[in-house]
């Protein structure tokens, strides 16, 4: 059962470690999901890929500055996602383009 889950993260880059924080979470998440917004992604994982991919941003980030925040919108997300403006909506079912 796959999971659609919606990744926004705010990572403070006044700094070099903060830019690099930055920069990893993104790559972090490249490996998920799509990125439909600067500090946004959408993933369509396994339960398991999820946990993981929590644990790998838990030891990117500086908790003391930085914040992730996760949706789980479910197997069932079709329903709960809407777009409108600019931009195709990304498809994760969809074909993968290279």
């Amino acid at each position: 059962m796959e999971l659609y889950v919606l990744i926004t993260y705010d990572v403070c880059s006044s700094d070099a470690s903060g830019a690099k924080r930055l920069r990893r979470v993104a790559k972090t998440c490249t490996h998920y999901g799509q990125r439909v917004q600067l500090s946004v992604f959408e993933c369509l994982v396994e339960p398991s890929q999820f946990e993981k991919l929590k644990h790998e941003l838990a030891g990117i980030i500086d908790k003391d500055k930085d914040s992730i925040r996760f949706y789980n919108l479910g197997k069932h997300w079709k329903t709960r996602v809407e777009h409108m403006g600019a931009k195709d909506a990304y498809d994760p079912e969809g074909l993968l383009l290279l």
